[in-house]
């Protein structure tokens, strides 16, 4: 994406899964950048209510999309085509989570969450990549997981889908580097959103996890799209094929036992 001053019309960028959470915080520092931003959910109302709350007048474009379904993302690229004509930019951040034993999950669900974590990811990608090419290329940006890095009981199905992601960004990164298109991801840790909080309903919960991390905080959506926002712009033009890793330490350190 190129940088607001420069760029001869504002960069168009695209954020699967923008109707809250990190998408939403993303999308919300995008169009505060100057940028165009196309916003997709599944749900007309949640999409409605997004928009409303963005408040981007013409800058905002929103597209009702399931990311698990090609025939939509292929709907959603022709939409993108005609209202801005290119892509400089796009965030995959549709995803959905499940955390099960793994002797109690479904397949229904296996195929639930790799078909959104993994197979949305995919195609939004190579449905994105004539727009994108359109531009002269741009920065491509998927979201994985902090899971994939350390292991966590009842995340089998959810881990190996964000392992997967991690394997694509590299993957494409080298492919389409030579279209001028970079490809990096980012891989957040405990995340304060709609969804952290459907997968740790009990508040009493928070604490314990809270002090796993030694930053000694959860993060926020807006933590997370000052990252994205960075790979998506001219300032990190020679960084491709990496992942950053937004968890407050979660990962790499352990908690201070006196702090």
């Amino acid at each position: 994406m190129n940088n607001i001053s420069s760029a001869p019309t504002a960069p168009a960028v695209l954020v699967t899964g923008g109707t809250s959470g990190m998408g939403f915080a993303t999308a919300r520092h995008l169009l505060g950048t100057g940028a165009r931003v196309v916003v997709t959910g599944r749900d007309e109302d949640r999409l409605a209510r997004a928009a409303a709350r963005l408040d981007a007048g013409d800058r905002l474009l929103t597209v009702r999309a399931d990311a698990s379904v090609p025939a939509d993302l292929a709907r959603l690229a022709d939409t993108v085509s005609e209202r801005y004509g290119r892509l400089d930019g796009v965030f995959a951040n549709a995803g959905v989570a499940g955390f099960q034993p793994v002797g109690e999950v479904a397949e229904a669900e296996f195929d639930r969450i790799v078909a959104t974590n993994l197979k949305g990811v995919f195609f939004t990608v190579q449905h994105a990549l004539p727009l994108l090419d359109a531009a002269g290329g741009g920065s491509v940006v998927l979201n994985a997981s902090w899971t994939p890095h350390r292991g966590l009981p009842g995340a089998a199905v959810y881990a190996a889908s964000k392992a997967a992601v991690l394997s694509l960004a590299r993957t494409l990164a080298s492919e389409l580097a030579g279209r001028g298109i970079r490809v990096n991801s980012v891989s957040p840790g405990y995340i304060v959103t709609e969804m952290f909080h459907a997968a740790v309903p009990d508040p009493a919960d928070h604490e314990p996890i809270r002090r796993h991390v030694p930053l000694g905080r959860l993060g926020t959506a807006e933590d997370v799209a000052e990252t994205v926002a960075f790979l998506l712009s001219e300032r990190s033009s020679y960084i491709t094929g990496q992942d950053v890793v937004i968890d407050g330490g979660l990962v790499p350190a352990f908690p201070s036992l006196t702090g």
